[in-house]
């Protein structure tokens, strides 16, 4: 990975994580002390504590990523260390799309006259778990390059012993 492509990745990451702190810091105040046009109302206030939990998903995604290309850059991502990153990133998906979900039961009764818009946004969740399982397979060809990658230090450890 080179390093114009490392460095537009962490300011990518560097922006989205900053991104998200302000976005959680808006849907705090809002919640404590800012006024809003529905007066507090039950669907208004689930959806800012619905936001502010999404974005944790998100920077829990943006600090495993950012360890990761770390990793990368060092040229130590093929061992069992990377693991943990990985799994987080699964982890912070999985939970992005039990928050859509979320999303979509407290949006579900003002859509009774259009039921569709609660399905679209279900599809949409599903598909947020299709990333997550796009993300599991990867982590399963993770763990047979590291596998092979001690295989490789292995023979060629008995190779050296023979020459």
């Amino acid at each position: 990975m080179g390093k114009l492509a490392v460095h537009a990745l962490r300011a990518m990451l560097v922006g989205v994580f900053t991104g998200t702190l302000f976005l959680q810091a808006l849907m705090v105040w809002a919640l404590v002390g800012g006024k809003d046009p529905e007066d507090g109302s039950l669907p208004l206030t689930s959806l800012r504590v619905i936001t502010i939990l999404g974005m944790v998903s998100v920077q829990v995604a943006v600090v495993c990523v950012g360890r990761l290309v770390s990793m990368v850059r060092r040229g130590t991502v093929f061992s069992h260390a990377a693991f943990r990153y990985v799994d987080g990133v699964i982890g912070a998906i999985v939970s992005a799309a039990l928050v859509w979900f979320a999303v979509t039961a407290v949006n579900a009764p003002g859509q009774r006259d259009d039921p569709g818009v609660t399905v679209i946004m279900g599809g949409l969740g599903m598909a947020i778990l299709g990333v997550a399982l796009i993300v599991y397979v990867l982590r399963t060809l993770l763990a047979q390059a590291v596998a092979r990658d001690a295989e490789a230090a292995q023979m060629q450890a008995e190779l050296a012993e023979v020459i």
